[in-house]
């Protein structure tokens, strides 16, 4: 920051009560692709480099303050006890920290996801240029049902910003809203603020209020229309939390293609800001990535597959899966129909294939687990295979324990070995078997009991049915 740069104060306010969302989870704390409602508003203020930030909080105080923590511990927060609207919320949001004449206060909604970190700093740009008392963030729009009017003089400057409440028929009829953000001079700001009264439908302290009163003080209001009004929108009820989570998912994806990953059928991916994917990457129709995870170059996503925390090495395949905290290496193959669940280890050109589970298990590189099993607590060495229908019975009733697969291993289908047990490097076991004890190196582990055919068995017990007829036939054309 220049020796001269006036400071930046950001606050967002986030003290709404959101009962038109009906859920016990504050309004701000709900999420779109990856992040709340109040953490995108607080990651658009980060480009700021506002020197402070404030956030006024209302009801279930302590689980937003708990995320903004989360967000960053430097953040103040206010709590805004009554409901004395948005002219009280920023008056406790300025007397919480000290705020020098000369800053620029930017003011944001908390529950506006969609706003971005460049527009926000143009915003302020503006307000500095133009030496303004305050910028204010604009948008025209089709329906402007439930906003702010914005009413202009013939300079094109603006007189005031009316609720839908409180405006004339005349004024309802005006398509420029207020996004209630705004940039305005600190020192004008805290002035209006001391004047502001709560005369109006919703007996509260508005803060479009100050706007009338800096004007009338011979201070510029500058209008700043937003580029992509869709920026602007707030979340207020689920419907709009979806329009909201659908435009964000398109924004996400048109970023991901321009990056060089293909995305089949963009309105059926969804993919959260934290997750970071690099080029030649495919993404099939119906998928879901998302937290913290990452996927290398030319891996091939999908169809119908959900990757949550997970790390994906390049030039794997997962098909019709899901995968929550794994870790999959290059080369591997996962699917269809895999479930990786937290602690899933594949190393590189591994294989889990169809109705296979996997939990808390490392499966070495080049070691395959191709049907129905379900391998957890183990540990599968390089280049072993494991049979169909293989089950590591890990859990003894009180506590889970290891099973430990050396290197090139041969596992026989429908085996279940029960932990804590070991098969050492080179070893077979027969199909069919039930391992309770450790199988040497290169021995072939046998635990089956011996089958005993009872002959006529079927004639003297099921005489009469089907199976006896047959047989019976059976022995005649011998």
């Amino acid at each position: 920051m220049a020796l001269n740069q006036p400071q930046t104060i950001a606050i967002l306010l986030a003290a709404g009560e959101g009962t038109r969302m009906k859920s016990d989870v504050p309004k701000v704390l709900h999420s779109i692709l990856g992040r709340t409602l109040i953490s995108h508003a607080l990651t658009a203020t980060d480009l700021l480099g506002a020197n402070k930030r404030v956030v006024v909080v209302g009801a279930k105080s302590e689980q937003v303050i708990e995320e903004i923590g989360a967000h960053d511990r430097a953040i103040t927060t206010v709590l805004q006890e009554r409901r004395g609207g948005t002219g009280h919320a920023v008056r406790i949001a300025l007397e919480a920290v000290e705020v020098p004449d000369d800053s620029v206060v930017v003011v944001v909604a908390g529950d506006a996801p969609l706003i971005t970190g460049v527009t926000l700093n143009h915003l302020v740009q503006v307000s500095q240029n133009e030496k303004a008392g305050a910028a204010v963030l604009t948008a025209d729009v089709d329906d402007p049902h439930g906003y702010g009017r914005v009413i202009r003089d013939p300079e094109n400057g603006i007189v005031k910003i009316v609720e839908e409440k409180d405006a004339t028929d005349e004024e309802r009829e005006v398509h420029e809203v207020n996004s209630s953000i705004y940039a305005f001079d600190a020192k004008a700001l805290k002035s209006a603020l001391a004047e502001i009264k709560p005369n109006n439908a919703q007996g509260e302290e508005y803060l479009t209020d100050a706007i009338e009163i800096i004007r009338a003080r011979g201070k510029k209001i500058i209008p700043v229309v937003a580029n992509d009004y869709f920026e602007i929108l707030g979340v207020n009820d689920r419907i709009q939390l979806a329009e909201a989570t659908a435009i964000m998912r398109d924004r996400i994806n048109l970023q991901l293609m321009s990056n060089g990953v293909t995305l089949i059928d963009p309105p059926t991916t969804f993919v959260d800001v934290t997750v970071r994917i690099e080029p030649d990457v495919t993404i099939k129709p119906g998928c879901q990535i998302e937290g913290a995870t990452t996927i290398g170059r030319g891996s091939l996503i999908g169809p119908d597959t959900r990757l949550f925390n997970c790390t994906v090495g390049a030039d794997a395949v997962i098909t019709k899966s899901e995968c929550d905290g794994a870790s999959i290496g290059r080369h591997a193959h996962v699917g269809p129909y895999s479930f990786l669940r937290p602690g899933a280890h594949l190393g590189d050109g591994a294989k889990v294939g169809s109705f296979v589970e996997v939990k808390n298990s490392t499966i070495g590189a080049g070691s395959k687990v191709p049907h129905l099993s379900y391998i957890g607590d183990a540990t599968i060495g390089v280049e072993s295979n494991i049979g169909a229908g293989t089950i590591t019975a890990n859990y003894d009733g009180v506590a889970k324990h290891q099973t430990i697969i050396g290197d090139h291993v041969r596992i026989g289908s429908d085996n279940i070995l029960i932990a804590p047990v070991e098969v050492g490097d080179g070893a077979y076991t027969a199909a069919g078997s039930a391992i309770t004890e450790n199988v040497p190196p290169g021995a072939m582990g046998v635990g089956r009991g011996q089958q005993r055919n009872i002959l006529g068995w079927v004639g003297r017990k099921r005489a009469g049915s089907d199976s006896a007829k047959a047989a019976d036939q059976a022995s005649k054309n011998k």
